[in-house]
């Protein structure tokens, strides 16, 4: 009998579903103060506070996101497989897409306040020390790019909940169970 942490060939552990809705948690409050910014503004209390976590929730994804991935190499070859045929290939392109992206993003967020020279603790742990010099090449990368790729990220998200809502609808093969249903024990 298999533990239910543990990833099996029929569905995902409470460890990879524990990262999972953290992550979809996580990147919910990052979107949704985007959202209010662009909507009411930043001098919304309620924006401004959700705001004002970016940062340190960014950091946050960005270390669930290392754990996920550490968690699925651990996990390779008890998870459940993408069927060999042109679908799973494009959900299997599709998650590593998705994975580059949260990696990504708030690499380059780190990159652009060290190279602003500021420092960075988030919840108070220091990443790295306020060194007072900007580094304009660290900067670059995050100016042009960080805020669109977010976009791109959430546009990807929404193409994600679409598949998996056809394959709950329409293919009826399972997939969402493996994420969300319940743990049965095998």
């Amino acid at each position: 009998m298999s533990s239910p942490l543990l990833d099996s060939a029929q569905r995902y552990g409470l460890v990879s579903r524990f990262f999972h809705w953290a992550m979809v948690a996580t990147l919910a409050w990052q979107f949704t103060g985007m959202a209010l910014k662009i909507t009411v503004g930043r001098e919304n209390a309620i924006a401004a506070f959700i705001m004002g976590t970016h940062k340190p929730v960014g950091a946050l994804l960005m270390l669930l996101v290392l754990l996920r991935a550490a968690w699925a190499l651990l996990q390779w070859r008890r998870r459940p497989r993408q069927p060999r045929s042109l679908l799973g290939r494009a959900a299997t392109a599709g998650h590593a897409v998705l994975y580059a992206l949260m990696l990504y993003i708030p690499l380059v967020a780190l990159m652009r306040d060290y190279g602003r020279g500021r420092g960075f603790s988030p919840f108070g742990i220091p990443l790295f020390p306020e060194t007072g010099q900007q580094v304009d090449w660290l900067m670059a990368p995050a100016s042009a790019s960080h805020g669109l790729m977010g976009w791109v990220l959430l546009a990807l998200i929404a193409g994600h909940i679409l598949m998996v809502l056809v394959h709950q609808a329409f293919l009826r093969d399972g997939t969402a169970a493996r994420m969300a249903g319940r743990l049965s024990r095998r």
